[in-house]
């Protein structure tokens, strides 16, 4: 998302194929009653806390807690996980494999326990470069490869090892059989690490179904996930209605109907039954941003984005009288969109409001900042136009909005510090402006609004798309870095910093390899369909 004042015709978007099926669509009956599904899933989670309970080998333990993630049930392990963890941490790892040695690094690092990379060290030759055992290794160099995505700052050995692990991997892919060639292809075009988890899942249910497997984890797996999609859809319908409601009465052409982009966005950050109210928050800024996003970058006059920048500012009733005629019904229904959510805010959850409008507020204003430079026909550089549009893209909102799900000790502090706007939230904006405009890059050709990153490495720098796109992948790295290297910091705000972290996996489900599918959706068809139609 760019902002920008409408220089050329106004830019139409294809209509969302799904708003219509949604707001009708009845749902399928579950397989077995609501009541049965409950008991057979508490029974099952009994079954596999005993099973973490009395798994005393450090790799068992480890394979076990490996298998929980990518299933999507670890969430109702929280607290035994905790401990496998400490015990994976205090073990002894001197006789283990690649593969061993990697998911170690990896699980422990993901959770914010350091552990340094000299344990590859034994993997190298006295010269410092791999061994040969290792190169035909396919799990091991894949388990590898993912654990070096989990690297920080200044550790250049990693690097190497991600080099070395892709180059092989790459070199036995096409004698693999499933499902690990399927495992290789994806890691090569998404590492595990920077894998969407409600994604992931789907895909590894089914391989899991065709592997060695234990029967009570799969069974789990699947109720979980069939009753969450239950859950999903009902919600979907109810926010569908309120966007058809919303839409209906704003009556603005030129925007994107992508609230059903919104809520899956929400759904794979939150997949829980019992986060119905962060999605729901979730969902209804992504379509706000979406929209004010579009009239600043597709409609509106430099007078109306001014006039609409200080209503919000102001962010009363009264401020209506100075908009234009066709912005004074979204203003009102912006406010009351803000104010039901204050209403419908759960008891339980002592959440500051004035925290998300603030931050609504700061990401107009930024988009008034653009349309001063289109209007002006500034160029400014690249360093200050990704530090302007990396904040306007809407992360440090839905930030703040993602705080809903914090328990009552955690809410505080978490919700300061997401508003204070810390490095890792800019972090987490420069990925997500990265990805989109390079996502978007061939589609905005043909908008005159403000540049995006691409085209202004490409004007700075005088070189082609493709090296630019090459050289901005590279400082997406550094954020990756960035991001991985404060889950070190400050162990009282993980809990607040990985879902930060989640934030910037979810943008590579939406804008990784080249593609923009928020605002093309027709090309996740099938994926929607797996998510919130289809049961497993």
């Amino acid at each position: 998302m760019a902002s920008g004042v409408a220089t050329t015709p106004e830019f139409t978007y294809e209509p969302s194929p799904w708003i219509d099926f949604f707001a009708a669509h009845e749902p399928l009956p579950l397989q077995g009653s609501l009541e049965w599904i409950t008991n057979r899933a508490d029974e099952l989670k009994e079954d596999i806390r005993v099973l973490l309970s009395t798994r005393k080998n450090t790799t068992e333990r480890m394979f076990l807690l490996d298998t929980l993630q990518h299933l999507g049930i670890d969430y109702h392990f929280e607290e035994q996980i905790n401990m496998v963890l400490r015990q994976i941490l205090e073990s002894e790892i001197s006789n283990s494999n690649l593969h061993e040695v990697s998911l170690r690094f990896r699980l422990l690092r993901e959770q914010g326990h350091w552990v340094s990379p000299d344990v590859f060290n034994k993997f190298r030759s006295e010269d410092g470069s791999f061994i040969r055992d290792i190169m035909n290794d396919t799990k091991g160099l894949l388990s590898l490869y993912n654990a070096t995505h989990l690297l920080v700052h200044g550790k250049k050995t990693l690097e190497e090892a991600m080099d070395f692990s892709r180059h092989h991997l790459k070199l036995l892919s096409g004698s693999l059989k499933f499902p690990l060639d399927k495992q290789v292809q994806q890691a090569l075009c998404t590492p595990l690490p920077r894998t969407n988890k409600r994604v992931e899942m789907m895909h590894y249910i089914i391989e899991y179904e065709q592997e060695d497997h234990t029967l009570i984890l799969l069974e789990l797996a699947k109720l979980d996930f069939n009753l969450q999609q239950h859950v999903h859809l009902k919600e979907l319908k109810a926010v569908t209605r309120w966007w058809k409601d919303f839409s209906g009465c704003i009556r603005l052409s030129f925007i994107r109907d992508r609230v059903v982009e919104g809520f899956t966005w929400a759904s794979v950050l939150f997949y829980d039954t019992g986060f119905e109210f962060v999605r729901s928050i979730i969902t209804k800024m992504i379509v706000l941003i979406t929209t004010l996003d579009d009239i600043y970058d597709n409609h509106a006059t430099l007078e109306d984005c001014r006039k609409l920048n200080e209503a919000i500012q102001r962010w009363n009733h009264s401020a209506v009288s100075i908009l234009p005629k066709y912005l004074k019904k979204f203003y009102m229904e912006m406010l009351t969109t803000f104010q039901n959510i204050e209403v419908e805010m759960p008891i339980n959850i002592n959440y500051y409001i004035a925290h998300l409008k603030r931050a609504v507020q700061n990401n107009v204003m930024g988009y008034l900042h653009e349309a001063e430079w289109s209007h002006q026909n500034h160029k400014p550089s690249f360093v200050d136009h990704v530090k302007l549009t990396s904040l306007n893209i809407g992360v440090p909102a839905i930030c703040v909005s993602m705080m809903t799900c914090m328990n009552d000790q955690m809410m505080k502090p978490a919700l300061d510090w997401a508003a204070s706007v810390p490095d890792v939230i800019i972090a987490v904006g420069k990925i997500s402006r990265f990805m989109n405009d390079i996502g978007a890059f061939e589609r905005r050709k043909c908008k005159g609004d403000l540049p995006s990153t691409v085209e202004r490495y490409i004007s700075e720098h005088c070189v082609t798309s493709e090296v630019a796109i090459t050289r901005i992948d590279a400082l997406m790295e550094e954020e990756w870095m960035t991001l991985n290297q404060a889950r070190f910091k400050n162990h009282a705000l993980l809990p607040a910093l990985q879902q930060f972290i989640c934030l910037a996996i979810s943008t590579t489900f939406f804008y990784g390899n080249r593609n923009d599918v928020y605002t093309h959706s027709t090309h996740i068809g099938c994926t929607i369909e797996s998510l919130f139609i289809k049961p497993i």
